[in-house]
């Protein structure tokens, strides 16, 4: 709601934080940057259990991390997710360099802690399974990726997939609050929240 000059009755941060002459958000250093922090941190962390899974998990049998429920083995994934696509691994490799490329671009329009969260999750995921593609054998866009984490009756997966799945529940969580990158709630959700208050 807007008073009779225009000017905003809002002290959300988020709302201040846009410019008023264009109506567009600044850039928010903060936000790029925690982006990138988390994902600097999670692509490490996946490419470290990678190596360390080549190292001690390949030719041999799984082993018990939490009795049965979780197990470390080793296999490698020419595909995507769950296996699915295992002879188009070179397009996979460049669907998932554009999408890392969306998500830096949409990174700089972010005013959202919770979903700069998501996007360093999200471009960890990327990036860390998109490492694989390029640099690991049979060749360059063609490379498997090492997965090395099994649950019961679910496929083998690492840690690239769990960031990937963190970032799916942000995303989900932020759509039905109706938050948007920039931090604002959309219309249909601002005036849900004011019905709500209102009864």
């Amino acid at each position: 709601m807007q008073a009779a000059r225009g000017a905003s009755l809002s002290d959300h941060p988020a709302e201040r934080a846009h410019d008023v002459t264009g109506g567009r958000p600044r850039t928010s250093g903060r936000h790029v940057g925690l982006v990138l922090g988390i994902a600097v941190v999670a692509f490490v962390v996946d490419q470290v259990t990678k190596y360390l899974a080549v190292e001690h998990l390949a030719g041999r049998p799984a082993k018990p991390l939490v009795g049965e429920l979780l197990q470390l083995t080793y296999t490698r994934n020419p595909g995507a997710a769950f296996s699915t696509g295992t002879g188009l691994t070179p397009v996979i490799t460049v669907v998932a360099i554009v999408a890392a490329v969306v998500v830096l671009w949409l990174t700089l329009r972010l005013r959202s802690t919770f979903w700069a969260v998501g996007f360093g999750f999200l471009l960890a995921g990327i990036v860390g399974n998109l490492a694989d593609r390029l640099f690991r054998e049979p060749g360059p866009f063609r490379g498997h990726v090492v997965d090395f984490l099994m649950l019961p009756h679910w496929p083998v997966f690492n840690v690239a997939d769990v960031c990937i799945n963190v970032a799916a529940v942000v995303i989900v969580v932020q759509a039905l609050r109706g938050v948007r990158l920039d931090g604002r709630r959309s219309d249909a959700a601002t005036e849900s929240g004011e019905r709500a208050r209102e009864q």
